[in-house]
């Protein structure tokens, strides 16, 4: 088995048909399916199947890229650093993060990097993150720590309050019981959702049921209803501050209990952060930190608001 073929398989399986992977590796496609073919031969196993949409993956081949992704990252990771002088840093550095902090931090994390380590090439992603960081498909992920017990390391960054944000409106008080807040017409992400998952934790240990009116998954989009339709949210704290200066839109507390999301980075306990990739986290790390609310934005009203 050479070198070759697994990045040829890896872009096949990636790119899902012959002519995209050709294209990405740069060759003709009989080279590149051939080499496929002599991987199969070689390993007495069918990898692809052709189907109507392209080339599908067999269970030994989804099997073999999970095995030989982390080791083909791990070779151009150190293909590159060998090429670097000494003290510098570079490389490929994958990152994944919750949209909500994405949303918060990413800008400013990403400008504050890239001026330190110009040659560090930088990806960050959403989706599956703790699957993708247990496959070694990226190198960590900044995510709401789940309640679910799961075989990654992780290592605490803040707890971040979760706060109900609701219209400008003087008949519902500045803090309250999760209890009442419950009985508000309430906007919620979706079940399959890290947060709901939170807020259901919450709600099952103070004995109470949530009946949603509607159920979305872009916080963006639930404050958008809240503020168009006189909802309410409960949400993490940094994501109501982006929007907090709307006229008609009021932060209020939740006690009894206090409510909080854990944000963490989830590494794999058997590949431990390259250079890069450590510098580029704790730069995250940082300005995750810094979405601790001040004592005056804890109050919970934008500016002008009534107290």
């Amino acid at each position: 088995m050479e070198l070759r073929q697994i990045q040829y398989f890896i872009c096949l399986f990636e790119e899902g048909t012959v002519t995209g992977a050709a294209r990405r590796m740069n060759v003709v496609q009989p080279a590149l399916s051939a080499q496929i073919v002599k991987l199969e031969e070689e390993l007495g196993q069918k990898l692809f199947v052709r189907s109507a949409r392209g080339m599908e993956p067999t269970d030994a081949g989804r099997r073999m890229y999970q095995l030989y992704l982390p080791i083909l990252r791990d070779l151009t990771h150190a293909r590159e650093q060998m090429t670097l002088r000494k003290g510098e840093v570079g490389g490929e550095v994958v990152v994944g993060m919750i949209s909500s902090l994405a949303e918060s931090v990413l800008s400013d994390a990403l400008i504050e990097f890239s001026r330190t380590y110009p040659k560090v090439n930088v990806t960050v992603t959403n989706g599956p993150l703790f699957d993708w960081v247990a496959a070694g498909k990226i190198d960590a992920a900044i995510v709401d720590k789940p309640r679910r017990h799961f075989s990654l390391s992780v290592a605490p960054i803040i707890d971040e309050e979760l706060v109900l944000a609701g219209p400008d409106d003087d008949t519902v008080p500045a803090s309250m019981p999760l209890s009442a807040a419950a009985s508000l017409p309430l906007v919620f992400t979706p079940r399959e959702h890290n947060l709901r998952e939170i807020l259901e934790d919450y709600a099952r240990q103070e004995d109470v049921v949530f009946k949603p009116v509607f159920e979305i998954y872009s916080m963006t989009a639930m404050l958008n209803l809240v503020e168009d339709a006189g909802l309410y949210a409960i949400l993490p704290l940094s994501v109501v501050r982006r929007h907090a200066r709307r006229a008609s839109l009021r932060i209020r507390t939740i006690e009894a209990p206090a409510m909080t999301r854990q944000i963490v980075c989830v590494t794999h306990p058997r590949r431990p952060l390259g250079t890069a990739s450590s510098l580029f986290v704790e730069v995250l790390r940082k300005h995750v930190r810094g979405l601790s609310a001040t004592p005056a934005e804890a109050e919970g009203r934008h500016p002008g608001a009534k107290p």
